[in-house]
């Protein structure tokens, strides 16, 4: 396999847990992110650390293979790359906002106003599609203090839980796009190329299913043993072992976690005992 190259965020929210997913799917760093640059020992990927808005460019261009960016960054920098996979992580949303005190009744009340934002391509689509004829400020930084300095009536900001506006003194009105990180590619990878992007979406794929899954075992009364079978909604059959104990079963399988606390109502109602719940730390389909 041929090495690929992938451009990740060099600090900041995405750049840890970018980190922690590569090492997760095995695969060893030479150096930290205090370098541009960092080999890996065991895999044939490169890592470069690049500001997050570099990284589409980088990636169009060819300088990185594929790419570990925010889906904002994807839609406000209109590149020619696609989205390989969404990762699931450093979700957040970007909204429009407004001072808390002031009434407001759809997007008919940015006609009119300033709205100041880091991500202006993005709003003017979405003012554009929704007919909202608005000023755009751009700004880079610090884009919630703009109204409270009579920079601008309103913002169009990045979301997390809100605590930012709220310390602001404003308030989110509209949802414009909702957020994660995704990897992305360019248009075309040779042979070899791909399949060493194969083997790390396996990988990748494996460290995302151990994540949303759980490997659960329940001692289940034989009589009930039919109808704890048909509860649990495992990937296949579970494994049934006899107990020591005559009469009575334990029953093996794996289930996503958010099923599992739907149906242990059900479990228990049918005599299931000493459930035990365990993470699994790679999952291979």
């Amino acid at each position: 396999m041929e090495q690929i190259k992938l451009a990740i965020q060099k600090s900041g929210r995405l750049s840890e847990k970018s980190i922690d997913l590569i090492k997760e799917a095995g695969i060893k760093l030479n150096n930290g992110n205090r370098t541009l640059v960092s080999p890996a020992s065991n895999f044939p990927l490169e890592i470069l650390y690049l500001r997050d808005d570099d990284i589409p460019q980088s990636v169009e261009d060819g300088v990185a293979d594929i790419g570990i960016v925010g889906e904002n960054e994807v839609e406000e920098k209109d590149k020619q790359i696609q989205i390989i996979e969404k990762l699931g992580f450093s979700k957040c949303r970007l909204s429009l906002a407004i001072p808390k005190n002031i009434p407001y009744n759809g997007l008919d009340f940015f006609n009119g106003k300033v709205i100041a934002t880091s991500y202006s391509h993005i709003l003017r689509k979405y003012l554009q599609e929704h007919n909202v004829n608005a000023d755009i400020h751009e700004i880079s930084g610090s884009v919630e203090i703009a109204p409270s300095i009579g920079l601008a009536d309103g913002i169009f900001d990045i979301v997390s839980s809100g605590s930012t506006l709220i310390s602001n003194g404003l308030k989110e009105v509209e949802v414009v796009l909702r957020s994660q990180a995704v990897l992305v590619g360019g248009s075309t990878l040779n042979e070899e190329k791909q399949k060493t992007l194969d083997e790390f979406l396996f990988r990748i794929h494996s460290v995302q299913r151990a994540q949303k899954n759980r490997y659960i075992l329940l001692n289940v009364p034989n009589d009930n043993l039919d109808e704890v079978i048909k509860i649990l909604p495992g990937m296949k059959s579970p494994t049934v072992m006899p107990l020591a104990e005559s009469g009575w079963s334990s029953v093996h399988t794996v289930i996503g976690e958010e099923d599992f606390w739907n149906i242990i109502g059900q479990l228990k109602a049918h005599g299931a005992e000493g459930i035990l719940v365990i993470p699994i730390e790679k999952m291979i389909v």
